[in-house]
């Protein structure tokens, strides 16, 4: 029995997606619920997996291709499994398809021996990775995207030191006086958070504010009971959790700053669903963490850590990164010393961790070295007065320089 192959139903904040990569090619034997293709949107990598025991019958679009939600992409062919195609045919048949189609033979890297699928090739010349460097595990001996992931992840797992060996980066002969350029396309979530990132600028009156706060209190108190707090939870004591506690405290005490603008309106949220930017090697994403007044430090750190690894692997979802009434984002793991981060809509304020670094202060008269932290905080001028901004973060500063105020409510 033959079944459509559909792309997902997107959420109504995406309009269309493109087929990413296909796992599975036609003639090649599938199990139910086996992954065979990502369709990627401007804000998740979607999957579609085999609706039941069977074989790909036949793919309608190809890689790189635009999709709308719910449109046919493939045909499934149920009860067919253990048809696959020998290796030696099914390579004929590309060979053959290639010949009368060029747009087949584009979507093979042209360096070396390597075969790509376009999604793979487009992974590859983003992170410089040389084609040939990559064991494939496709078809035929195909390199898929996972193969060139993995094959970064392990680059950068091994060290530095490996990352810039020579032997994995594209020999490329450039004759004097010639001036390269290499052209690749922005992925869908590349372009939508350029878009975003434009029309917060130009739609709200962006202002930013900056303080500075003494990070010695939180790094005794984390470097005591990091090794109890690790044997308790099971997950590390970071910094990030004494910000989320320390601008959930703030929050509620501003309700501007947790606030959006609706077009007239202006909305209070009585709560606080606090994104955390995270960056990826797809582009910057900003999963939330929900109700964080209720949630524990532990709670906050294991609800991070889980989103970084979903994030690495591109499994978040859509509802990870809805909602959200005020973001933090630490540009500090980057060495940013200090930077103006640009407002996610429709929230209306965003504060912006930084490198904490050694610096003479004045202490009681006296000259001490302490390890300071730069803050920003960029807010919408329509509906945050630069009072509120500046007591906002001033009431953080004091909550993170003593801890004690988080619990005390004071």
């Amino acid at each position: 029995m033959s079944i459509e192959i559909k792309a997902p139903v997107f959420p109504e904040s995406v309009a269309e997606g493109t087929v990413a990569t296909w796992h599975k090619q036609p003639g090649e034997a599938c199990e139910r619920d086996e992954l065979i293709v990502d369709i990627e949107t401007d804000k998740v990598v979607l999957e579609v997996v085999a609706p039941a025991d069977g074989v790909i019958e036949e793919i309608i679009k190809n890689e790189d291709d635009v999709v709308e939600s719910g449109e046919v992409i493939g045909k499934f062919k149920e009860g067919a499994a253990g048809e696959s195609k020998p290796a030696e045919s099914k390579s004929e048949e590309k060979t053959e398809e290639k010949a009368e189609e060029p747009k087949e033979e584009a979507s093979e890297a042209s360096s070396g021996d390597a075969i790509l699928s376009p999604a793979a090739r487009k992974l590859a010349e983003e992170n410089d990775v040389d084609p040939n460097a990559v064991k494939g595990t496709g078809k035929d001996g195909r390199v898929t995207k996972e193969d060139v992931q993995n094959h970064v992840d392990n680059k950068k797992s091994s060290g530095g030191a490996a990352a810039s060996k020579p032997a994995d980066m594209p020999q490329v002969n450039v004759a004097q006086g010639e001036r390269p350029e290499k052209r690749v396309p922005m992925t869908r979530l590349r372009a939508s958070i350029a878009k975003r990132l434009v029309d917060a600028q130009q739609t709200a009156a962006m202002l930013t504010t900056f303080n500075e706060v003494n990070m010695k209190p939180i790094m005794e108190l984390r470097s005591q009971y990091k090794d109890s707090f690790l044997k308790r939870h099971d997950v590390k004591l970071g910094f990030m959790s004494f910000f989320a506690k320390a601008a959930t405290e703030a929050l509620k005490r501003f309700p501007a700053v947790n606030a959006s603008i609706d077009g007239n309106d202006m909305v209070y949220h009585g709560y606080q669903d606090i994104g955390v930017a995270v960056s990826t090697d797809r582009g910057l994403v900003v999963p939330v963490l929900r109700d964080v007044d209720a949630m524990g430090l532990a709670d906050i750190e294991k609800t991070i850590v889980d989103y970084g690894t979903k994030a690495k692997a591109g499994k978040l979802g859509i509802e990870d990164m809805t909602g959200g009434t005020f973001t933090i984002t630490n540009g500090g793991i980057f060495g940013s010393l200090i930077s103006t981060p640009i407002l996610n809509p429709p929230q209306t304020a965003i504060l912006g961790m930084h490198k904490i670094q050694e610096r003479p202060m004045a202490v009681n008269g006296q000259v001490e070295v302490l390890p300071m932290m730069y803050l920003a905080l960029s807010y919408d001028h329509r509906m945050i007065d630069g009072k509120e901004a500046v007591q906002f973060l001033v009431a953080i500063k004091e909550m993170l320089e003593d801890p004690a105020r988080i619990l005390l409510d004071v």
